[in-house]
């Protein structure tokens, strides 16, 4: 009888009788191997989108100029309202009276005035300052008249202009310059014609006499100014509805401190007229210059602040814009 040699070789015959639990390991190893691959593939995917997005961007045309400018325009408005609301607002002077201090007439280019409106948040009206404030109830004289349409809708937008300082003010807005406050005695006059407060004349460098009339101030009876009052008069002296006509003079002349709107600053136009307004008061000498350096000053340190929010919020509504159009 032969023996058959059993078939294959050596290796075979180990594979064959080799432990499962050893194919098992390998098999799952291999599983891991290509999970692993399969989540790497995944991660490259994942970061190369943000590349994409990003030349997206990259590649995105910045916005036309006429999308922007109403936002730019709406933008200085709502600046510029609240600039005149709470901080300064831009007056004309419409009529004579403050010459030649503050150019204005009738149907003529008077000057536009730039008026404080928190100076006095701090502080009490002083003799010398020139205000904008609004007409007492006693006042009956108007110094001009107001060119008001009878078209609602245009008398509404002649009042958006005067708010700006583009067209011309109400009757009811009037500038003087203060003479005395509160507590004080004024009167007039002394033998050379000029203002007595407390029995003392003062010095009104300011004053304009016009060139047809003689240049001698009206007389007026001695009056004690209650406190939280004003008594007031016009730089041309011979041309100016103030306490000393208005109602009839006395008590019924005088201006409600809770009147005055503000202080007169600057002139801002014409150019040819760029200038602070004095502020010097005619009861004290020597103080002169410094109502022409603080308003230059004060308004360079205002304006930086506005010009620092309009870049910033134009950046943002920029950026808003961007990542909108980015949006799937």
């Amino acid at each position: 009888m032969v023996d058959v040699a059993p078939s294959g070789n050596s290796r075979d015959n180990e594979n064959e009788g080799e432990n499962p639990t050893d194919q098992e390991r390998r098999d799952a190893a291999a599983d891991e191997a290509t999970a692993d691959d399969a989540a790497a593939e995944e991660q490259a995917g994942d970061d190369a989108e943000p590349t994409g997005r990003k030349r997206r961007r990259k590649g995105k045309k910045p916005r036309s100029f006429w999308k922007e400018l109403p936002i730019l325009v709406g933008v200085a408005l709502l600046l510029a309202l609240l600039i005149q609301t709470f901080i300064a607002r831009v007056f004309v002077i419409p009529s004579e009276s403050m010459e030649q201090t503050l150019h204005g007439c009738p149907g003529c280019y008077g000057d536009r005035v730039l008026v404080d409106k928190l100076v006095y948040d701090f502080g009490d009206p002083e003799p010398g300052e020139v205000v904008v404030f609004k007409r007492p109830g006693t006042w009956n004289q108007s110094e001009f008249q107001s060119n008001r349409s009878s078209n609602a809708f245009v008398s509404w937008l002649q009042d958006i202009g005067a708010a700006f300082g583009l067209a011309s003010p109400d009757e009811d807005d009037v500038v003087k310059r203060i003479v005395a406050v509160g507590g004080q005695r004024v009167e007039c006059c002394d033998d050379k014609n000029r203002v007595l407060i407390d029995g003392k004349p003062i010095d009104e460098h300011y004053v304009y006499w016009t060139p047809t009339a003689e240049p001698r101030q009206a007389s007026f009876a001695p009056i004690t100014i209650p406190d939280g009052m004003l008594f007031v008069l016009g730089d041309n002296r011979n041309n100016s509805s103030d306490s000393r006509y208005q109602g009839g003079g006395g008590r019924n002349g005088l201006v409600p401190v809770d009147n005055v709107i503000g202080k007169v600053r600057w002139i801002v136009l014409p150019p040819s007229r760029w200038q602070g307004v004095g502020d010097d008061n005619p009861q004290t000498a020597g103080v002169a210059a410094l109502g022409y350096g603080i308003p230059l000053g004060g308004g360079l340190l205002a304006a930086w602040p506005t010009l620092w929010l309009g870049r910033r919020v134009r950046t943002v509504l920029r950026n808003a814009a961007s990542s909108t159009g980015d949006e799937p």
